[in-house]
């Protein structure tokens, strides 16, 4: 505590950020889950639950190989990352953002209006995820042990927190996608980050196999990564299944959040070890083939 107190009087910019966008969340989150226990809306909450475990199944799938693999090509594993990085770019765009304008624009008639909505939505996201990062202790794959208290803590927990920052925003995107039980945006939205959590699940693992972790660790590690996705769905449907105003906020969130992992954590990590092309050649080759989920499922 006394070291996130420190770290919090260095940076009281960040601080007053995260708190104001941390009240707006919980906010929507309160007022949300009012209707969810009067029984408003327990279809989409099944189906958010739902989507979630779907994604946490996908990422252990992705993590139990590591107990016999111990290792991959590198520029493989980078391709593998940047096909992640395509489906989240594209599933944040087709998803989330253009349903999230849609349905800004049906409350509010006018256009401009919508864009700024979904904006504010993806400025909390952001926010969110830049204070989350600035105070938790984790270990970051480019910049090595982050956060206050990081020495205080193993290497272990280090890795978990930040798989949690991670994968947090992916399932608040499920969760969002399904507030309003409309299979179009939602099913769509969970097939993409089921299929790109399989080799972050195995990334993951075998991320923390290099570190010098056992093989069982690492499974454990890699399985429990995908833990925190049905948690991150009843969040996010949560957010979004209220008042009309908070389903664009809520994919404009989610969105804001996911954008800024892909930014912040994976497409670095694909670029860092000279593999520049085949990672951009994943990533498109992820991004076409949301486009196309999107468009089939959708």
């Amino acid at each position: 505590m006394d070291a996130a107190r420190r770290h919090a009087r260095k940076r009281p910019f960040t601080v007053a950020g995260l708190a104001a966008s941390s009240l707006a969340v919980l906010f929507l989150l309160a007022q949300s889950i009012v209707h969810i226990f009067l029984g408003d809306a327990p279809e989409a909450t099944w189906l958010a639950l739902s989507g979630g475990m779907a994604a946490f199944a996908a990422t252990a799938a992705g993590a139990i190989p590591v107990v016999v693999v111990r290792s991959m090509p590198q520029k493989l594993e980078d391709t593998q990352l940047g096909f992640a990085a395509g489906m989240m770019l594209a599933a944040s765009s087709f998803s989330l953002i253009l349903p999230g304008l849609a349905a800004a624009q049906e409350i509010s008639g006018a256009p401009l209006s919508a864009a700024g909505i979904v904006v504010l939505g993806m400025g909390l996201g952001v926010v969110l995820m830049l204070g989350l990062e600035e105070f938790t202790p984790h270990e970051h794959e480019t910049l090595g042990p982050q956060g206050p208290g990081y020495e205080r803590l193993g290497r272990v927990w280090l890795f978990v927190f930040a798989i949690v920052l991670h994968n947090l925003p992916e399932g608040m995107a499920i969760g969002v996608g399904f507030s309003h039980a409309d299979m179009a945006v939602g099913v769509p939205l969970t097939t993409a980050i089921a299929i790109q959590d399989i080799p972050e699940g195995l990334a993951v693992a075998l991320a923390m196999r290099s570190a010098g972790f056992s093989a069982r660790t690492a499974a454990l590690a890699g399985i429990g990564s995908g833990a925190v996705e049905p948690i991150g769905a009843l969040l996010g449907v949560g957010l979004s299944s209220g008042f009309a105003m908070a389903y664009p906020i809520g994919l404009g969130l989610a969105a804001g959040a996911m954008l800024f992992v892909v930014s912040h954590e994976v497409i670095p990590e694909t670029h860092r070890n000279g593999h520049q092309t085949p990672a951009t050649v994943g990533l498109m080759g992820g991004f076409a083939l949301m486009m196309v989920l999107d468009t089939v499922l959708g």
